[in-house]
């Protein structure tokens, strides 16, 4: 039986999903190909080597990517159109909701299911997309996505502990972009679980991906910056003469929490890893 996804936003981020049966039943052997790195990261973490078929076209690169080693193994795409999809033979193709939507129609035309993921917030939305991906494999996916959760929420439960009673610390994730991250971002839901307050949400009232309030900036009591790089002088660098941020008085200090580039826009279960980076970045006293 082949499964049309269809996933409807609510107002717990988490949406309702519904399966509707179609024809054109088909018994063969599961052959995958991710579109994009969040998928990459869910695919490898669940499915068995034969089933991957192809990653996307950053899969392998390490400021995109969690699991850029591990996809070094695996064949990329490398252009998003769905000739080069198709010539991997899949029977599932991976895709998001930012996704150009002809692709999408056009690889469902070829009678190949795609699966569109739209929920990423949160620990919860990878959660659902963990389970959500892992019956669609089969085999020993769900055993494997039940232990990935597990291994989350205890990681979670343990950083909670060394956290509890700490003094948030205040923080901004700087753009070279000219955006910031607000609330209902993957940088919040890092703040949220890394004892750091967001000022972009609470003093700038920014909600998702916003144009920086630059002028009210230099107003904002920022405790460290947060940045992604290799080494927080080349990090900051940017930052040192663009303006608002080159006037920040934690800029100018070179107060910084650095996480691996990958980190800031992390969607999967990996994300778990980005809390305790910064976490451990913004309170190196409850790790002594």
């Amino acid at each position: 039986m082949r499964i049309t996804l269809v996933i409807a936003r609510s107002a717990c981020l988490l949406g309702t999903l519904w399966w509707v049966p179609q024809a054109g039943a088909s018994d063969e052997p599961v052959r995958v190909v991710s579109q994009t790195v969040g998928t990459d990261e869910l695919l490898l973490a669940l499915a068995e080597p034969g089933q991957v078929a192809a990653l996307s076209h950053l899969a392998t690169a390490p400021e995109f990517s969690a699991v850029a080693e591990q996809a070094k193994g695996y064949p990329q795409i490398a252009q998003g159109d769905a000739e080069t999809i198709l010539k991997f033979r899949p029977t599932l193709v991976l895709a998001a909701d930012y996704s150009r939507l002809e692709l999408v129609e056009q690889v469902r035309r070829a009678g190949v299911r795609v699966i569109s993921f739209e929920h990423y917030a949160d620990l919860a939305d990878a959660y659902a997309n963990l389970r959500l991906l892992s019956r669609e494999l089969g085999g020993r996916a769900p055993a494997r996505a039940e232990h990935i959760i597990a291994d989350c929420e205890a990681r979670v439960r343990a950083l909670a502990t060394r956290l509890a009673g700490v003094k948030p610390v205040r923080v901004i994730a700087p753009s070279t972009y000219g955006i910031m991250g607000g609330a209902e971002t993957t940088f919040q839901d890092q703040c949220d679980h890394a004892g750091a307050v967001n000022l972009a949400a609470t003093l700038g009232h920014i909600k998702g991906q916003q144009v920086a309030p630059n002028e009210q900036m230099l107003t904002w009591p920022v405790d460290m910056v947060v940045v992604a790089g290799r080494d927080p002088a080349t990090a900051l660098a940017p930052y040192r003469t663009l303006p608002p941020y080159q006037f920040i008085q934690a800029v100018r200090d070179g107060r910084v929490a650095l996480l691996q580039p990958w980190m800031l826009s992390s969607v999967s279960h990996h994300r778990v890893e980005a809390y305790e980076t910064l976490a451990l970045a913004l309170h190196p006293e409850v790790f002594q």
